[in-house]
C-alpha cells in the first residue's frame, strides 16, 4: 500500500522552491519543533529559521532552508511562505560565513543606526545556514 501524501508548496519572495506530495515535513515553529503528516489539522503558524526536512514519496528526503516565514495547513495542501528558501545543495558556505562574521561585527561595533534586533536576526540566519551545510557534510 502507498503511503499517504499531501501536496506541498515552499514558496519564496523571489521563487517556488518546491512544489510536490510529500509523506512528512518537518520544521521549527515559534514553538518548537513540528511534525506534519497528511491529514493533520487546519493550522497557521510562524516558523524559525532553520531546516525544512521534506520526506517525498518513496522515501526520498530534501532539505531546504528557510529564514523564517509562514505555515499554512489547509486540509488537502500545505503551504511554506518564506523571505527567503534556499535548497541545503545551493548553500554557500563563504557567503554563510561572510554574512555571519558581518553581523557579528556589527554586534560588536554598533553604529547610531544599529538595530539589535535586526543585527540578532542576520547572525541567527547565517549560524542555522552554517549548521545546515556542516550537517550535510557528515
Amino acid at each position: 500500500m502507498a503511503a499517504m501524501t499531501v501536496h506541498l508548496d515552499v514558496v519564496s519572495a523571489e521563487e517556488q522552491i518546491f512544489s510536490g506530495r510529500v509523506e512528512t515535513l518537518q520544521v521549527t515553529g515559534s514553538e518548537g519543533e513540528l511534525g506534519i503528516h497528511p491529514g493533520h489539522a487546519p493550522l497557521i503558524t510562524a516558523l524559525k529559521p532553520g531546516m525544512v526536512r521534506l520526506v517525498k514519496q518513496h522515501g526520498h528526503e530534501e532539505l531546504i532552508y528557510i529564514n523564517g516565514g509562514v505555515l499554512e495547513i489547509q486540509p488537502g495542501a500545505i503551504t511554506v511562505l518564506a523571505d527567503t528558501a534556499i535548497r541545503a545543495e545551493d548553500l554557500d558556505e563563504q557567503a554563510a560565513t561572510a554574512a555571519k562574521e558581518r553581523a557579528e561585527q556589527h554586534i560588536a561595533n554598533p553604529g547610531a543606526d544599529f538595530n539589535y534586533a535586526e543585527a540578532a536576526k542576520e547572525l541567527a540566519e547565517a549560524i542555522a545556514q552554517l549548521r545546515l551545510i556542516q550537517s550535510l557534510r557528515k
